[in-house]
């Protein structure tokens, strides 16, 4: 594990490969850990480095402070990418981390090469309708508040199952390897931080506003309004590609990480 000196925050990461430099962000409650399965096969053509975002393990956070901002982890991943050499780098992003590597490319597109939206989290406004006919589903925002109040009631392990499989579907936190929970587990606590993250949703003039080359990931088995977003996204970033990983869900590096690894090594090669 490495350290860069970050808006006054050490920001930990990983580095392991040789070749162009791929960075990646990981999503709620995941940490440079979340990218374990994948690094084998990225590593093998690429220079990559899975950054810790502030809060998240190695830090064992108290929930105490006001700097878990979506804002703030978008400009600390920013300052990340500028100490970075050489650049511009491959950025790649999962879920929340996606949203993440959106408003990077969104504010600094001078910084990167390609960009890998992997499910990435958030909400539509207004001017990004989903299509007619796709049905409604209950937003994650209620799954995270519920969550809150189960750690706050000293239920963490009820509240990791109840966000968990509130995208993957009952019955599939007993299926979560335990090295897998136990990375949940290690960052539960920032689940107080997200529900006052001031995360803004994605709107048109935001997707028109990426210009750069674009791959967008989805799992085959993914339900609920995470399958929807990142169709909706692609539909609007000008020549975006889209690719996605069957029978494999929203963690689809995890469960199917050689099908992950070859579709990112595809896109990043061209």
């Amino acid at each position: 594990m490495q350290t860069f000196r970050v808006n006054g925050y050490d920001m930990a990461y990983l580095e392991v490969g040789e070749g162009h430099l791929l960075v990646c962000v990981h999503g709620t409650l995941g940490d440079f850990r979340t990218w374990y399965s994948v690094l084998g096969p990225l590593s093998k053509s690429h220079r990559v480095i899975s950054v810790s975002l502030r809060h998240f393990f190695p830090e064992h956070w108290d929930a105490i402070g006001d700097d878990y901002k979506m804002a703030q982890h978008v400009a600390d991943a920013i300052a990340f990418i500028e100490q970075v050499t050489p650049g511009p780098v491959d950025l790649m992003g999962h879920s929340r981390g996606g949203h993440i590597a959106f408003r990077v490319a969104q504010a600094r597109p001078d910084l990167l090469r390609k960009l890998v939206l992997a499910e990435p989290g958030g909400d539509l406004d207004s001017s990004l309708p989903v299509p007619e006919g796709t049905p409604a589903h209950p937003p994650l925002a209620a799954r995270t508040a519920r969550s809150v109040e189960m750690i706050r009631a000293g239920d963490l392990e009820g509240a990791l199952q109840n966000f968990y499989e509130g995208i993957e579907g009952d019955g599939s936190w007993r299926r979560v390897p335990a090295a897998a929970k136990q990375q949940l587990r290690d960052n539960a606590l920032t689940f107080l931080g997200q529900i006052n993250e001031q995360r803004r949703p994605y709107t048109l003039a935001d997707t028109q506003a990426i210009r750069t080359p674009t791959l967008l990931i989805g799992g085959g088995a993914t339900t609920g309004g995470l399958s929807v977003m990142w169709r909706v996204l692609a539909g609007h970033i000008a020549g975006a590609r889209t690719a996605v990983i069957e029978n494999a869900g929203h963690w689809m590096f995890e469960q199917a990480p050689l099908e992950f690894g070859a579709v990112v090594d595809a896109f990043l090669a061209e």
